[in-house]
């Protein structure tokens, strides 16, 4: 079973108390794309322009991920740059260049449209309706989100979140949808709405799953240092949709199995600027430290 990703492709410049890059490789889709390819084959839909450097691209195809629905057009790739504060947890954004992405309407190829698993990576509400639009036959769809479109495009996520099996949101989206202050309860709420698992996500405080009248929590993997934490909760999202896509099973007990993977990939994600960890991870890592981090939710 194959996984289709539609979100960012980016080049980003990054600050924090480590150093500073710039113009490195970026976008919720880059990195869920990448994690999702450790587990099963990814087709990577989304847009570049022509000056999105070609290393990226082979990186992609490295990774094991497909690029036949990666359009280049002629303009500027989506430039972010963002400085963290010493505590790497907050951050501000210096500037953000839409580019090529500004008006970007995605059209899935024909030899794509027939995939069963789909994550809609944190892109506008409109365009998510619009890819779920053109597939076949999805058995399952993974969503994220943000609080830009809470606030600015609520009435198109409500379908979306209608339409998703599981959503993926961190604890100020989910009290900003429900208006609840307690995470249970706004789960509750969210899975009301139409989605049969809810996770979510709490940071360096780990993240839980809510679903078929039952509660997992995971947390964090404990590190001595992160260095850059842009893009951890895509890595996240990414490995949970290709651990349940290469085990075709979507009920309550694979999707925390699914978290498990998720937050030892977003462990390593975290150790370096970009992708760089990420890409370099060797399956005896990814398989040690998700031993350790079962020790650690066993009693």
């Amino acid at each position: 079973m194959s996984v289709l990703i539609v979100g960012s492709v980016a080049v980003d410049d990054v600050e924090n108390c480590h150093g500073k890059v710039t113009r490195v490789l970026g976008g919720a889709a880059s990195f869920s794309s990448v994690a999702a390819a450790r587990y099963d084959h990814t087709e990577l839909v989304g847009i570049v322009g022509d000056d999105f450097p070609g290393q990226h691209v082979e990186l992609f195809k490295q990774q094991g991920v497909g690029t036949q629905a990666l359009e280049v057009k002629p303009g500027k790739t989506f430039h972010w740059g963002g400085r963290y504060h010493d505590d790497l947890v907050h951050r501000d954004t210096l500037f953000t260049k839409l580019g090529v992405f500004e008006d970007w309407m995605p059209v899935i190829p024909e030899a794509l449209r027939g995939i069963e698993v789909v994550f809609l990576a944190n892109i506008h509400p409109l365009l998510q309706l619009h890819v779920l639009e053109q597939m076949q036959q999805v058995r399952l769809v993974g969503c994220d989100t943000m609080n830009l479109w809470i606030n600015t495009a609520r009435e198109a996520l409500d379908r979306v979140i209608e339409k998703s099996d599981i959503l993926l949101v961190n604890d100020e989206e989910a009290r900003m949808l429900t208006g609840e202050i307690s995470l249970n309860k706004a789960a509750k709420t969210l899975r009301a709405r139409g989605p049969r698992i809810v996770i979510i996500k709490r940071g360096e405080h780990g993240a839980s799953v809510h679903g078929e009248g039952r509660l997992f929590c995971v947390p964090a993997y404990p590190l001595d240092e992160v260095i850059d934490p842009t893009g951890a909760g895509d890595t996240f999202a990414g490995a949970l949709m290709g651990y349940l896509a290469r085990g075709n099973a979507f009920e309550f007990e694979p999707v925390c199995r699914g978290v498990l993977q998720g937050t030892v990939l977003a462990s390593f994600s975290v150790e370096d600027f970009s992708l760089d960890r990420l890409t370099k991870v060797t399956n005896e890592e990814i398989g040690q430290r998700l031993e350790e981090l079962s020790q650690m939710v066993r009693c």
